[in-house]
Parts: structure tokens; sequence; C-alpha cells
């Protein structure tokens, strides 16, 4: 029977899964960049074929806008019935899922994958009755554009100025069988827009001149034909492991992978890379493989190895840092063969041919094992003079002398037990305790005490177990290759235990790392606002580094400003300068940069996806060049995703802002154009009256007694519309109450003082309990809420009923109360009547502009408390004002 290795495909696990694309429902999606590129008309060409093959082919939804060519082709297929659904007072004609379902054909024709649906249907969106049309068996055809793809969205926006609101998500794409790419130019695509060819529904017009412009074309065509080659990419690596060429890459592209050191040398070799990929226009990455090596490095090779990333990244190489296993070579093809690369680059050889009879040799192992993808060697020259390099081992990591002692315990332990307890084994019981010894030291202390010990053991073998005892001599060549054995023996098992301890180190560190930015991305995902989010990016990262961390952003004159936060030193104004230069020319400088080396912390520019939006400032504790080469990476990915979030952040609430200020304008406006004719209808009156005097001086007293008033009574109009306008604006722009401890009772008498020329002889029943509390809050405005409510319950009520006013207090809060005897408020509009300019006809009364109760609200929950209307079950209406007993610490309203 045939044996296959643990790397070897399943046929039958392979064979399964084709078996399973086969017999799904099959999704095909034409796509495009636009509207206008063909994609109905190759829809509609490729649902004949199938129809003239026998296939049951019937149109879901097929949108021919009008077009000749188009109709034609959608003659003879059967039209699945449409559903009428209500929207609007409208019938609107919709997909019918449930008819497709019960009429179940082998192909069904989708147009617009990214349409909305009428409410009421079964699904919110087009797309979503594919899934359940591909979940029932049945075949799809699809239209879709590029710019409706969810993961485009904010790279559309940014590149056409238009936020597309009907998206689909990448998942949908992703379960497409087959994607078939319509193109045209961008000339003939708007050509054939001015010819009218080209549907855009109304409601879209005002995006037509910004999407529909030569290089926001280009730019969606390249995105569309970029994420086809990715469809593409997959089907291929799909069919290839289908196939069983999981070992082996295809040369649709050429891919090239430069493997790097911390040899002088590797920065040729970049170089050399960056050369070829230039040649052949294609992709490149350098990569490097951490093993246990990389600890024993000294700093001057960490920060060469370093230097050879950041180069191979400024030269536009993908860098990659991954955890070697036991073979190099093996590590460098399984990265190569997981991203189809078709070339890797080597450095020659610089040790002797003997050194390889104990190391190996890379170059040989890629060759032997590379199959179809090619090996180039490249030969290097060591920049300026040989000069051998020291290692210089990392303090805390290396062997201590009481290592070395435990070893030495640890074989005269076993040479005790052998003389005591073994004196009837053999030597080869003896050698295994011997080696069991070994193995011990090995996991605990590592190489080094490992080969004392095996050195020591050999003595004590020779001394008291092979004869002549007790001498140093060996008579019998045997024993010599038992000793030679057992060194070699000790010196792989320490290596292999160095290799794991080692590994279970790096391990260990990345745990933490990722940890850390896991952290990070869950704090910056919960966190809303600026300077929340900025604090706790502080916090996890000095946790993190163990050191000073600063974020600084531009200010109104374009100078970085730095974030306020109790764990980071204000920066001196050389490191303010280096920071600004970071600000003002877009890259890394600092700490372990070649640019301003001489400052105390790295800055990183934090880029956003619009621009560069501050600087970010890492002073870690002891040096960068401690720092492991995939920490850095992490510093950068902290920075990115700092900047990312900060930059959502930031644009969220600028909207927010801009926002309020449209709604402010929107208010003012609103505000102006419904009060012109409440302000227009007193000072008329005024002035008539006024008129009147002026032109009869002969009238009665009692005529005279009556303009007067009527001046009167609209002059103190005007005055309460004037009010109410003033306290509107002064609430809209959000000023702060000026909050003083005054009583209940003073509250209610002055604002009853103020309206006694408009109540005149109305009864008012006032019930004040004698024990009320004071309460902080701004007199003057609450005044004003009060008499606007009574204002209301005047107006709305009839005069020979009287008003009630009430109030009492609970532990939290102080409430008072208005009731009247009029008509009340009409039911279903209790929290609508407190909305600007809402006025509700009740009876004969005098309607008003609108904003008395709006302002009553404004000016309540300014102080934290809560309005409420209702109306009573002896007829009429009341109103509620709560407000706290104390100043309240948050927006939140007050418990009664």
């Amino acid at each position: 029977m045939e044996q296959r290795g643990p790397d070897s495909p399943d046929p039958l696990k392979a064979l399964s899964e084709e078996t399973s694309r086969r017999t799904r429902a099959r999704l095909k999606i034409f796509f495009g960049m636009a509207s206008g590129v063909g994609k109905t008309f190759a829809m509609l060409q490729e649902a004949r074929l199938r129809h003239q093959e026998g296939v049951d082919v019937v149109a879901g939804v097929v949108e021919t806008h009008g077009q000749p060519e188009t109709e034609a082709l959608a003659e003879g297929l059967e039209v699945l019935p449409k559903r009428r659904r209500p929207f609007r007072g409208e019938q609107i004609e919709e997909f019918d899922l449930e008819g497709a379902l019960a009429r179940r054909p082998g192909l069904i024709l989708m147009d617009d994958l990214a349409h909305v649906n009428v409410q009421g249907s079964t699904h919110a969106r087009r797309w979503q009755d594919v899934m359940d049309l591909l979940d029932a068996g049945i075949d799809v055809y699809g239209t879709l554009n590029v710019q409706n793809l969810e993961s485009l969205k904010d790279t559309v926006a940014q590149i056409t100025g238009v936020i597309v609101r009907d998206t689909v998500p990448d998942t949908l794409l992703n379960r497409a069988d087959q994607i078939e790419l319509s193109d045209l130019p961008p000339e003939e695509l708007m050509e054939r827009l001015k010819e009218g060819k080209i549907h855009i529904p109304d409601q879209a017009q005002h995006a037509v001149d910004r999407l529909y412009r030569k290089g926001n074309l280009l730019a969606l065509r390249e995105l569309a034909l970029r994420r086809t080659a990715q469809h593409v990419d997959a089907d291929m690596r799909r069919y290839m492991e289908a196939e069983g060429l999981k070992g082996r890459t295809w040369a649709a592209g050429e891919r090239i992978l430069v493997c790097i050191n911390s040899k002088a040398r590797s920065a040729n070799l970049i170089r050399a890379g960056r050369r070829l990929s230039e040649s052949l226009a294609a992709p490149w990455m350098a990569l490097y493989v951490e093993t246990g090596k990389h600890i024993r490095y000294s700093e001057e090779e960490r920060a060469r190895l370093e230097e050879h990333l950041r180069l191979a990244e400024r030269l536009g190489a993908e860098t990659a840092v991954i955890q070697g296993d036991l073979s190099t070579g093996e590590d460098i093809l399984a990265f190569a063969l997981a991203h189809n690369v078709t070339r890797i680059l080597v450095g020659r050889p610089a040790h002797s041919r003997f050194t390889e009879l104990f190391t190996g040799s890379l170059v040989d192992d890629l060759v032997r094992r590379s199959g179809s993808i090619e090996i180039e060697v490249v030969p290097l020259e060591e920049p300026g003079p040989r000069v051998r390099e020291h290692k210089v081992r990392t303090p805390g990591r290396g062997a201590t002398l009481d290592h070395f002692l435990w070893g030495a315990f640890m074989v005269v332990l076993v040479t005790a037990f052998n003389l005591t307890v073994g004196r009837r084994m053999e030597l080869a019981d003896w050698v295994m305790l011997y080696m069991l010894g070994i193995t011990v030291v090995a996991t605990r202390f590592g190489r080094w005490p490992t080969l004392f010990a095996a050195a020591l053991t050999v003595l004590g073998l020779d001394f008291f177990f092979v004869p002549p005892i007790h001498t140093f001599r060996v008579d019998d060549l045997k024993h010599l290759i038992t000793f030679v054995v057992v060194l070699a023996a000790a010196l792989i098992i320490s290596n292999l235990t160095e290799r794991m301890r080692s590994q279970m180190r790096l391990a260990r560190t990345r745990e933490q790392r990722l940890r850390a930015l896991f952290r990070l991305a869950g704090e910056l995902t919960r966190t809303f606002g600026s300077k929340p989010m900025m604090d706790a990016a502080i916090k996890i990262l000095t946790d993190h580094f163990q050191g000073s961390v600063s974020i600084s952003l531009p200010g109104p004159n374009g100078r970085l400003v730095q974030h306020p936060h109790p764990k980071s030193a204000p920066l001196a104004d050389s490191e303010q300068g280096v920071a600004q230069w970071v600000f003002d020319h877009h890259e890394a400088a600092g700490l372990g940069t070649d640019t301003l080396p001489g400052a105390r912390a790295l800055y990183l520019p934090l880029k956003g996806s619009h621009g560069l939006i501050g600087v970010m400032g890492i002073q870690p504790q002891g040096s960068l060049e401690d720092m492991e080469p995939d920490q850095k990476h992490l510093v950068e990915a902290f920075a990115n995703q700092t900047a990312l979030a900060l930059e959502r952040t930031l644009l969220a609430e600028k909207n927010l802002d801009t926002q309020r200020r449209m709604d402010r304008e929107q208010v003012r406006s609103a505000l102006l154009s419904s009060v012109s004719h409440d302000l227009r209808m007193p000072l008329a009156g005024i002035t008539d009256a006024a008129a009147a005097l002026m032109r009869e001086d002969a009238l009665p007293p009692e005529d005279r007694i009556r303009l007067a008033r009527t001046i009167h009574d609209e002059g103190h109009q005007l005055h309460r519309l004037v009010t109410n306008l003033l306290h509107a604006t002064r609430l809209e722009s959000g000023v702060e109450p000026e909050r003083t401890r005054v009583s209940a009772a003073e509250v209610v008498e002055t604002a009853l003082g103020r309206l006694r020329p408009l109540l005149g002889d109305r009864e008012v029943k006032v019930e004040l309990p004698a024990n009320l509390p004071t309460v902080l809050i701004d007199p003057a405005l609450v005044e004003q809420a009060l008499i606007n409510v009574l204002e209301n319950a005047h107006r709305y009520s009839p005069a020979g009923e009287p008003i009630e006013v009430k109030a009492w207090a609970t532990p939290r809060a102080l409430t008072f109360c208005v009731s009247d005897h009029g008509p009340g408020i009409p039911e279903g509009q209790e929290e609508r009547i407190f909305e600007k300019l809402v006025r509700f006809q009740q009876g004969d009364a005098r309607l008003g502009a609108g904003l008395g109760l709006a302002i009553c609200k404004g000016i309540v929950e300014a102080h934290g408390g809560k309005i409420q209307a209702s109306n009573r079950p002896q007829g009429g209406a009341s109103f509620r004002i709560s407000l706290p007993l104390e100043a309240p610490v948050s927006d939140a309203p007050v418990e009664e």
C-alpha cells in the first residue's frame, strides 16, 4: 500500500470538497466599475446560452431601462411575477422571494444585488434574498458594482467624494463561484452617459458629476480589476489544493522572496532583490526567520537586522518575521508556498565547506526541496574591511556559576547512586543513568552547563566504572567510542533543549505582545471621544513598553500640542522640535533612526486614511536596540491602530460639530420664518392703535383706554415672544445655567408676579408645603419655564376656570406641577408637544409661535431635570417639572 506523508494531500478530502463545490447551488456575479459597463447585457447573453442548453432560466429582477439591445436579449425568458407592496402611499413592485422558492427554477437572474427592498419584504436587502435562493439549491446570476462592496466603501468615498449607502458584504463576493468582469474604457462609458444610455435614478443625480469623471472611473476600474484578480487567485489556490498541487507554485505571476539575516551582506541582497523586482515588474518580500540564534545576537547585530528590515520597506518590499522551526530551509519554503513565491534570493555562503559538515548548508537544503521554485544565489561582498564580529551575550540569558554547580551536583548524585545501588548493573545501564542526569541538566540550565556535565560524566565513567578503575587510563577502544557518543548525545540534547527554551521565550513574548495589541484594539473600540481614546492608548502603551508615551495633535496654528496625561512627561523644547519635524515630513525620527538620533524617544507619524493626524512618541525602558525586530513592528502596529481609531473619532466629532452647527442654523432659519407672522401681528396692532390715537384728538376716554390697552397687551405679547427667542438662542448655543440656591416659593411667586398683567383676575390656586427644600438652579431660566407653562395653561383653558400650581419634594428631586381645566393635549402628542414650532389648535385660543414648551424642555434638561405632560382624568392638562436637588454630574434625567 502506498504511504502518504503528513503533508501529502488527502485525495478523498479533496474529492469531497470539489464534489461539494460542484453540487451546491452556484452563484455567478457580473462585476463592473459603474453602471453602464454592460453587466446586465452580459448576464442576459449568458442566460440565453444556458436556456438554449435546456436549463430552466427565470428572470427574477432584470432592469433593462428601456435599452432596445437589452430588451431584445430578455425576450423569450420567463419573468417571475413581482409582488406589490405598499410604500409611502404607493404600491411598489418588489421581488417575490416566496414565489421564486415555490417556482424553484434551475437558474434565476437577479439584477443589482445591492438593492434595498421595500419595508415589509422578507429581507431588507436583495443579496439576502439571493442567499436564500442559493440555500434552496437554485443557481443565481447577479450584477454588482465595485463601489457597492462594504470593504471598499471608505476607499470609494475618498476617491469620488460620494458615500455609497447601499452596500453588500464581501462574503457575498467570496461566496461567488465565478466572477465575470464587464469592462469599458472610461471615455466610452462617459460617452454612453452623454447619449442617455445609462440609467441614473433621480435620487442619485447629484452623484453623477462626481462619479463619472475620468480620474474617478480609472480608479474604480483599477479597484474592480484588482478585486476580480483576487478572486481568480483564490480560485487557483482552491484548484491546486483540490488537485493535490499544494506543494508547488504556479508561475501565473512572478513573486520574489529575499531571505535576509543580521549580516552586513544582507543589505546588498535586498538591493539585488529590488533590482530584480523592477526588471520583472513583480512584487517582492523580505523574510527573516527568527531562530534560537537570535537570542544570542549582539546589540550591533540586532540594530543591523532592524536596519535591513527598514531598508526593504523603504525599497517597496513587504517584510515578514516568522518564528523558525527545526529547519530554516523548511520554514522558508513553507512561507514561499503559502504566498505563491516563484523565486527565492539567498546570499552565497561565507563559511567554509568544513563548517557546513556540522551546521549544514541553507542553499543546498533550499535547492533540494524547492520543487518548482527557482533558487537564485547572489554573490555578495562584505562592505568595507572584514572585521571579526564578537558575540555579546545578552545579560540575564546566559549560564551562571550556579548552573554549572547544579550540573556538577547532578553528576555527583548519579555517580553516588551507581556506586551504592548499581554495582550489579552493566556499563550500558550506568551510561543510561548518566544520560538521564544530563537530560535533566539540559532541560533546566541550557547548553554550556550540559556540556560541562557531559565532560564530568565521561570523567566519572572512566574513573569509577571503566577498567582499570580509579584511573583515567582507557585500555579498551570501545570505551572511547562510548565517551564520544555520550558527548555527542549531550551536545544534541543541549541544542534541542536550548532551541525549545528559546522558542518558548519567543512564544511567551509574542503572546504578551498580541495580548497588548488585542487589549489596545478592544479599548479603542469601546472608547468614545478623542481625549478618552488617547488616554487609553497612552496607558496601554506605557504599561507594555514600561516607558514614557506621548501623543501630540496639531493645534489651530499647525503646531503640535501634547495631549496631557499623568503618565506622559511634558516634552522638552528639543523633543517638541523632533515631533514637529516628524509631523511636517511624515517620517519617523528620533531614537533608533537615522534622523535626529540624539532624541530621547522614537517619534512615529500617526497616519490615517485621509492624511497625517498627529505624532506618537515612545521612550521605552532601556534602549531600542534591546527590542526584537517584530517588537519594533509592533510599535508601528500600535501607532497605526491608534491613528486609525483616533482619525475615526476625530472625524466623527468633526461631523457631529458640523451637524450641530447645521442644525442650529436650520433652527434659526425655521424660527425666523415661523415667528415672522407672530412678530408682525403685535407690531401691526401697536402701530394701528398708535396711529388711531394720533389721528383722532377727540376720542372718547373709553376708546382711548381701549387703544392704550391694545398697545399694552400687544407690547407685552411682543416682549414675551422676543424673550422666548432670546432663550431659544441661548439654549442652542449651549450656555451653562448660572446656578444659585433659591426656594421653590420664591420661584413660583416671582413667576406669578411677572405674569399677573396677563392673568388679570384669573384665579391661580397655589399649594406649596412649608418644608420644601431649596434647589440649586438658574432662577431666571426656571422662572421663564414656569411662566411659559402658566401662559400655556391660561391660553388653552376657559377664563372662568382656575389654574393650579403645586410643588412637592422627594429625596432626589423637587417637582412643580401646573394643571388646568382645558380640553387637554391631543392623544399621542404628549411628547411631540415639546418640539420646536409644534402648535395645536385648541378651541378659540390664539396660536403661539410654538417655542414656549420647547424652551421649557431645554431649560429643564440643561438643569439635568425632566418635564412631562399628561391629561388629567377629570379633564385638562398637567405639566410636571422635576429638578434635581443637587447639581447633576451627568446629563441623565433625575429620578422622581
